[in-house]
């Protein structure tokens, strides 16, 4: 498809698109990672408000606003509450139209359960010297066949060589929606990533996003029930561009 526009990315990153147009700008986005991150960071903005403010949404209507709508005279205090909220509602607008304007700031965001356990998993594996896995990679095809079982789903370990990252080994962990696998990589540098795997009911979302969870870097996607993070303490342009290549090696 040709490049979408503003108005179409939004309505993707707000999942107003029917199927057919959504697979479509998904396929783009995959060949596309600068356009990628965009649209997770607008995800990430609408989430973070969605958490903050959802509560509010379902709270009571407040009773002076029900005597006001229904056309009883309001107090002078009722009146001046009315003025607050409606200036509180006009500074929250503002300040939504200069957070969507300003692109380079990151997104603050509580992680979802998916980036959550694969951020808490980095934090807990990628920093041990002694035991960072279970089975290493020399037994590259052992792992694959015992994590693959365990999972119900056949798992690939993709070649991150070109970038610069050596498959370390993985681990069978306890997840949220059962069991989960963590491939480990290294860089020369001893900089680790890690790639979490497993089964996800939770949301449907196939495009990358992006989340933050304890000073640790998630890009996560859904695909076919199961869910993917690649997890690190790299800058978030490294990490998607990294996360770009682990999801064309499983979506050749």
């Amino acid at each position: 498809m040709k490049q979408p526009d503003d108005a179409l990315l939004h309505a993707f990153a707000d999942d107003q698109l029917a199927a057919p147009e959504r697979a479509e700008v998904a396929h783009w986005l995959a060949a596309h990672p600068e356009a990628a991150a965009q649209v997770a960071q607008w995800q990430a903005q609408g989430e973070t408000l969605h958490h903050h403010y959802d509560p509010v949404l379902d709270s009571p209507v407040p009773a002076r606003l029900l005597a006001a709508a229904r056309g009883r005279p309001a107090s002078p205090w009722a009146r001046w509450g009315m003025a607050a909220a409606i200036g509180w509602l006009c500074i929250g607008a503002i300040a939504g139209f200069v957070a969507g304007r300003n692109a380079a700031a990151p997104p603050v965001l509580t992680a979802l359960p998916l980036a959550r356990e694969a951020a808490i998993a980095h934090a807990v594996y990628a920093p041990e010297v002694r035991h960072p896995v279970e089975v290493g990679a020399d037994q590259r095809e052992h792992l694959l066949g015992w994590l693959s079982k365990r999972l119900g789903h056949p798992l690939v370990a993709p070649a991150l060589e070109p970038l610069g990252y050596q498959l370390v080994g993985g681990r069978l962990l306890s997840a949220q929606s059962g069991p989960g696998a963590l491939l480990m990589y290294e860089a020369a540098s001893g900089e680790r990533l890690t790639l979490f795997v497993g089964a996800d009911t939770t949301d449907g979302a196939t495009a990358f996003r992006f989340a933050e969870h304890g000073g640790v870097n998630v890009f996560y996607w859904v695909d076919a029930g199961y869910g993917y993070a690649l997890s690190g303490t790299v800058p978030r342009e490294r990490l998607l561009t990294v996360a770009t290549a682990v999801y064309r090696a499983l979506n050749p």
